[in-house]
């Protein structure tokens, strides 16, 4: 295989393309098979729904992520993962990106289930508010760089506004944007950067991936004894 090609490829942000095709791909055939404001369209089309991850759906913490209600919905998030999501994805690397999206995902999706009320919910904003995480997190363990500090301030008062205004707003899942955020938060800790070793050492990424896991089975146990 020709290796400029190669090389293009691997700088391309095609994670985050995949993704934002397969997510307008799952609202396009929500919009057809009934409209993606209708509860039975967006159960048939994966969104979480507690019921149903207790007989055993567990894919419903995941499959949210794709799943979009109304327009404007689709519209907000599709701009935030196209800009935020292919910045960190460059920032990070593919792989790293794929694991910190689908993960921040699946801890604010366990927050929902555990503390959200049992209310029917979908959308890419458990998985971008890990991506606010991610930023917050460089800024603390980075903290000998001017740029991630600045850049982690900005993003912790950006997710800040977002929770105030959640708290404020009908029909937002907060529960899910703070099991994302912290998710993102960990997790950049535990994957670190391509090429860098954590100056607070290997013992944060440790006690990262163990906080992490540990969160995320007591959100799940919570969630299907609640």
């Amino acid at each position: 295989m020709n290796s400029n090609f190669v090389r293009r490829w691997r700088q391309q942000n095609w994670v985050m393309l995949l993704i934002l095709v397969v997510q307008l791909l799952v609202f396009a055939g929500e919009t057809f098979s009934g409209g993606s404001e209708s509860g039975l369209v967006l159960v048939n089309w994966g969104a979480k729904y507690d019921p149903l991850i207790r007989i055993g759906e567990w894919w419903r913490l995941i499959t949210p992520v794709f799943v979009h209600i109304g327009f404007m919905h689709i519209l907000v998030n599709s701009f935030t993962l196209y800009y935020i999501g292919g910045a960190v994805e460059e920032m990070i690397g593919h792989w790293r990106f794929f694991l910190v999206y689908f993960l921040s995902a699946l801890s604010g999706n366990l927050m929902s289930f555990a503390f959200g009320g049992g209310a029917l919910s979908a959308g890419a904003s458990t998985a971008l508010f890990g991506l606010f995480g991610v930023y917050i997190a460089l800024g603390v363990v980075f903290d000998d760089s001017m740029y991630y500090r600045q850049t982690g301030r900005q993003f912790l008062m950006l997710a800040a506004f977002n929770l105030v205004f959640d708290l404020f707003a009908q029909g937002i899942d907060i529960w899910g944007h703070i099991g994302g955020l912290l998710g993102g938060f960990l997790l950049i800790i535990v994957f670190a950067l391509p090429g860098q070793k954590l100056r607070k050492g290997v013992y944060w990424q440790i006690g990262a991936s163990v906080l992490f896991l540990a969160i995320c089975a007591f959100l799940y146990w919570l969630g299907m004894v609640r």
